[in-house]
C-alpha cells in the first residue's frame, strides 16, 4: 500500500459514535475502488488531523473530517465530498452543494450535536476486522 493519503482519501470519524460508525460501514460497503482509509478521531492519526484542522480553522469538528488530495474537508463539505467520491447513486447527495455552506453547516451541526442522543454511543472505538485492518490508521 502506498503512503496514506497519497492515493487514498482518509475519513476521520468519531469512533464511539454509532451514527459515525454506521456511516463508515456504509462507506466501506460502497467503496468499490477501496480509495478510502479510515481513522478514528480518538487515534493518533485522528489527533494529528485535528491539530492541523485547529491551526487552519481555529475550531475542530468532533464528528467527521475528510482528507482528499492534500486538502481537509470538514462538516457538511466532508460528508458531501465523501458521497461524491463514492460515485454511483451516492453522487446525487452532492446536490447539497447548491445550498450555501452556512445553511448546510447549521443542519450538520444540529445532527452532530444530537447524534449521541439519537443514535447512541459506544464505550470504545470500533475495531476493524482483520480483513479491513490495513485500511484503518492508528
Amino acid at each position: 500500500m502506498s503512503l496514506p493519503g497519497k492515493d487514498h482519501s482518509i475519513l476521520y470519524f468519531d469512533g464511539v459514535c454509532n451514527l459515525c460508525n454506521g456511516v463508515v460501514q456504509q462507506v466501506i460497503k460502497n467503496d468499490r475502488k477501496q480509495q478510502f482509509l479510515f481513522a478514528s478521531l480518538q487515534s493518533g492519526a485522528g489527533a494529528a488531523a485535528q491539530e492541523t484542522i485547529k491551526q487552519q480553522y481555529g475550531k475542530v469538528p468532533d464528528s467527521i473530517i475528510l482528507y482528499h488530495k492534500g486538502k481537509y474537508y470538514i462538516k457538511s463539505a466532508a460528508a458531501l465530498k465523501t458521497a461524491w467520491l463514492l460515485g454511483g447513486a451516492w453522487k446525487l447527495l452532492a446536490i447539497g452543494y447548491i445550498l450555501p455552506p452556512f445553511f448546510r453547516n447549521i443542519v450538520y451541526d444540529w445532527v452532530a450535536r444530537n447524534r449521541y442522543r439519537w443514535f447512541g454511543r459506544q464505550d470504545t472505538c470500533m475495531m476493524p476486522t482483520e480483513e479491513l485492518n490495513a485500511r484503518f490508521l492508528s
